[in-house]
Protein backbone atom coordinates (compact mmCIF):
# COMPACT_ATOMS: atom_id res chain seq x y z
CA UNK A 1 0.00 0.00 0.00
CA UNK A 2 1.22 3.36 -1.18
CA UNK A 3 0.22 6.91 0.32
CA UNK A 4 1.00 10.07 -1.38
CA UNK A 5 2.02 12.64 1.95
CA UNK A 6 2.98 15.78 2.58
CA UNK A 7 4.08 15.77 6.61
CA UNK A 8 2.75 19.21 6.99
CA UNK A 9 -0.97 18.56 5.26
CA UNK A 10 -3.40 18.40 7.96
CA UNK A 11 -4.91 16.19 5.18
CA UNK A 12 -2.97 13.63 4.92
CA UNK A 13 -1.99 13.83 9.42
CA UNK A 14 -5.51 12.40 9.14
CA UNK A 15 -4.47 9.33 7.36
CA UNK A 16 -1.94 8.61 8.77
CA UNK A 17 -3.63 9.01 12.34
CA UNK A 18 -5.99 6.74 11.27
CA UNK A 19 -3.22 3.93 10.00
CA UNK A 20 -1.65 4.57 13.24
CA UNK A 21 -4.99 3.78 15.16
CA UNK A 22 -4.54 0.20 12.69
CA UNK A 23 -1.13 -0.17 14.59
CA UNK A 24 0.03 -0.74 10.57
CA UNK A 25 2.27 1.97 9.73
CA UNK A 26 4.71 -0.17 8.29
CA UNK A 27 2.25 -1.90 6.31
CA UNK A 28 2.14 1.58 3.89
CA UNK A 29 4.79 3.19 2.34
CA UNK A 30 5.06 6.69 2.30
CA UNK A 31 5.86 8.62 -1.10
CA UNK A 32 6.78 12.38 -0.57
CA UNK A 33 4.90 14.92 -2.53
CA UNK A 34 5.18 18.44 -3.09
CA UNK A 35 3.29 21.07 -4.79
CA UNK A 36 0.96 23.91 -4.61
CA UNK A 37 -2.03 25.48 -6.74
CA UNK A 38 0.08 26.86 -9.08
CA UNK A 39 2.31 23.77 -9.53
CA UNK A 40 0.41 20.77 -9.05
CA UNK A 41 1.20 17.63 -6.73
CA UNK A 42 4.01 15.47 -8.47
CA UNK A 43 1.79 12.33 -8.82
CA UNK A 44 0.94 10.54 -11.81
CA UNK A 45 -2.17 11.81 -12.55
CA UNK A 46 -3.63 8.22 -12.70
CA UNK A 47 -3.41 8.44 -8.81
CA UNK A 48 -5.13 11.88 -8.53
CA UNK A 49 -5.53 14.12 -11.71
CA UNK A 50 -6.59 16.79 -9.72
CA UNK A 51 -2.97 16.88 -8.46
CA UNK A 52 -3.85 17.05 -4.61
CA UNK A 53 -3.22 14.61 -1.82
CA UNK A 54 -3.48 12.52 0.17
CA UNK A 55 -4.00 10.06 -2.58
CA UNK A 56 -4.18 5.93 -1.52
CA UNK A 57 -2.69 3.26 -3.93
CA UNK A 58 -4.16 -0.17 -2.27
CA UNK A 59 -2.32 -3.34 -2.51
CA UNK A 60 -5.06 -4.81 -5.01
CA UNK A 61 -4.53 -1.01 -7.22
CA UNK A 62 -7.22 0.67 -6.14
CA UNK A 63 -6.80 4.18 -6.33
CA UNK A 64 -8.88 6.69 -3.18
CA UNK A 65 -8.71 10.26 -2.35
CA UNK A 66 -9.56 12.04 -0.50
CA UNK A 67 -8.71 12.01 3.11
CA UNK A 68 -12.35 11.23 3.90
CA UNK A 69 -12.62 8.59 1.67
CA UNK A 70 -9.60 6.98 2.27
CA UNK A 71 -10.10 7.14 5.89
CA UNK A 72 -13.58 5.77 5.41
CA UNK A 73 -11.87 3.07 3.21
CA UNK A 74 -9.00 1.90 5.76
CA UNK A 75 -11.43 1.47 8.41
CA UNK A 76 -13.67 -0.82 6.47
CA UNK A 77 -10.50 -2.80 5.37
CA UNK A 78 -8.86 -3.49 8.72
CA UNK A 79 -11.80 -2.76 11.26
CA UNK A 80 -10.41 -0.06 13.07
CA UNK A 81 -13.58 1.16 14.82
CA UNK A 82 -13.32 4.90 14.08
CA UNK A 83 -16.52 5.44 12.46
CA UNK A 84 -19.76 4.07 15.24
CA UNK A 85 -22.93 2.91 13.64
CA UNK A 86 -25.70 5.30 12.93
CA UNK A 87 -27.24 7.25 14.41
CA UNK A 88 -24.31 8.22 15.74
CA UNK A 89 -22.38 7.66 12.72
CA UNK A 90 -23.88 11.33 10.97
CA UNK A 91 -22.48 13.40 14.14
CA UNK A 92 -19.28 11.62 13.75
CA UNK A 93 -19.49 12.74 9.79
CA UNK A 94 -20.43 15.88 10.42
CA UNK A 95 -17.73 16.09 12.76
CA UNK A 96 -15.42 15.37 10.50
CA UNK A 97 -16.83 17.85 7.68
CA UNK A 98 -16.53 20.43 10.33
CA UNK A 99 -12.73 19.77 10.75
CA UNK A 100 -11.61 19.38 7.13
CA UNK A 101 -13.90 23.05 6.48
CA UNK A 102 -11.32 24.53 8.70
CA UNK A 103 -8.28 23.10 7.62
CA UNK A 104 -9.26 23.76 4.08
CA UNK A 105 -9.75 27.50 5.35
CA UNK A 106 -6.64 27.57 6.80
CA UNK A 107 -4.73 26.16 3.96
CA UNK A 108 -6.16 28.65 1.45
CA UNK A 109 -5.25 31.01 4.18
CA UNK A 110 -1.60 30.02 3.63
CA UNK A 111 -1.97 29.40 -0.69
CA UNK A 112 -2.74 33.78 -0.49
CA UNK A 113 0.20 34.68 0.87
CA UNK A 114 2.27 31.99 -0.69
CA UNK A 115 1.44 31.47 -3.68
CA UNK A 116 0.43 35.32 -4.86
CA UNK A 117 2.76 38.71 -5.61
CA UNK A 118 2.29 40.87 -2.12
CA UNK A 119 0.45 43.30 -4.76
CA UNK A 120 -2.12 40.95 -5.86
CA UNK A 121 -3.36 39.52 -2.19
CA UNK A 122 -6.67 40.07 -0.67
CA UNK A 123 -6.80 40.57 3.30
CA UNK A 124 -10.34 40.11 3.08
CA UNK A 125 -10.41 37.22 1.44
CA UNK A 126 -7.55 35.83 3.96
CA UNK A 127 -10.10 37.28 7.12
CA UNK A 128 -12.79 35.81 5.20
CA UNK A 129 -11.49 32.01 5.78
CA UNK A 130 -10.54 32.84 9.33
CA UNK A 131 -13.31 34.29 9.94
CA UNK A 132 -15.01 30.66 8.94
CA UNK A 133 -12.44 28.86 11.67
CA UNK A 134 -13.08 31.36 14.10
CA UNK A 135 -16.66 30.41 14.30
CA UNK A 136 -16.10 26.71 14.23
CA UNK A 137 -13.70 26.96 17.08
CA UNK A 138 -16.53 28.79 19.12
CA UNK A 139 -19.27 25.81 18.30
CA UNK A 140 -16.31 23.62 19.71
CA UNK A 141 -15.95 25.52 22.33
CA UNK A 142 -19.24 25.79 22.95
CA UNK A 143 -22.39 23.72 21.97
CA UNK A 144 -20.81 21.38 20.02
CA UNK A 145 -18.16 20.77 22.81
CA UNK A 146 -20.03 17.37 24.02
CA UNK A 147 -19.58 16.42 20.78
CA UNK A 148 -15.80 16.06 21.00
CA UNK A 149 -15.63 15.78 25.00
CA UNK A 150 -13.09 12.37 25.48
CA UNK A 151 -14.93 11.66 29.26
CA UNK A 152 -17.54 9.80 27.88
CA UNK A 153 -14.92 7.56 25.66
CA UNK A 154 -13.32 5.91 28.84
CA UNK A 155 -10.94 4.11 27.35
CA UNK A 156 -12.35 3.25 24.04
CA UNK A 157 -10.98 4.75 20.99
CA UNK A 158 -12.09 8.74 19.96
CA UNK A 159 -13.63 8.57 16.45
CA UNK A 160 -12.62 10.00 13.05
CA UNK A 161 -14.69 13.21 13.65
CA UNK A 162 -12.51 14.13 17.03
CA UNK A 163 -9.59 12.23 15.45
CA UNK A 164 -9.76 14.93 12.82
CA UNK A 165 -10.44 17.89 14.77
CA UNK A 166 -7.24 17.62 16.79
CA UNK A 167 -5.45 17.32 13.06
CA UNK A 168 -7.55 20.85 11.87
CA UNK A 169 -5.95 22.38 15.57
CA UNK A 170 -2.57 21.04 14.97
CA UNK A 171 -2.22 22.32 11.21
CA UNK A 172 -3.71 26.13 13.24
CA UNK A 173 -0.52 26.20 15.77
CA UNK A 174 2.03 24.93 12.69
CA UNK A 175 0.73 28.15 10.15
CA UNK A 176 -1.16 30.19 12.35
CA UNK A 177 0.56 30.14 15.49
CA UNK A 178 -0.12 34.44 15.84
CA UNK A 179 -3.73 34.07 15.60
CA UNK A 180 -3.81 32.52 19.33
CA UNK A 181 -6.66 29.98 18.31
CA UNK A 182 -6.76 29.26 22.39
CA UNK A 183 -7.48 32.83 23.80
CA UNK A 184 -10.92 32.52 25.38
CA UNK A 185 -11.67 28.77 24.80
CA UNK A 186 -10.03 26.77 27.54
CA UNK A 187 -12.20 23.81 27.31
CA UNK A 188 -11.10 23.43 23.76
CA UNK A 189 -7.41 24.27 24.95
CA UNK A 190 -7.36 21.95 27.52
CA UNK A 191 -9.18 18.81 25.10
CA UNK A 192 -6.89 19.17 22.45
CA UNK A 193 -4.13 19.45 25.38
CA UNK A 194 -5.03 15.92 26.37
CA UNK A 195 -5.99 14.02 22.65
CA UNK A 196 -2.25 15.57 21.65
CA UNK A 197 -0.94 12.73 24.10
CA UNK A 198 -2.26 9.67 22.43
CA UNK A 199 0.39 8.05 20.16
CA UNK A 200 -1.33 8.47 17.09
CA UNK A 201 -1.41 11.99 17.13
CA UNK A 202 2.18 12.23 18.55
CA UNK A 203 4.00 9.90 15.97
CA UNK A 204 1.95 12.03 13.12
CA UNK A 205 3.03 15.88 14.27
CA UNK A 206 3.24 18.18 11.69
CA UNK A 207 6.53 19.30 10.52
CA UNK A 208 7.49 22.22 7.83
Amino acid sequence: MKLYHNPASPFVRKVRVAIAEAGRAGEVELIPSAGSPTAPIDIPPEHNPLGKIPALVADDGEVLFDSRVICRYLDALWGIGLYPAPPALWRCLTLEALADGMMEAAVLMVYETRCRHENARSEAWVEGQWAKIDRALDLLEGPWFERIDLAPLGDARPDMGRLAVACALGYLDLRHDDRDWRAGRPRLSAWFAEISDRPSLVTTAPEG
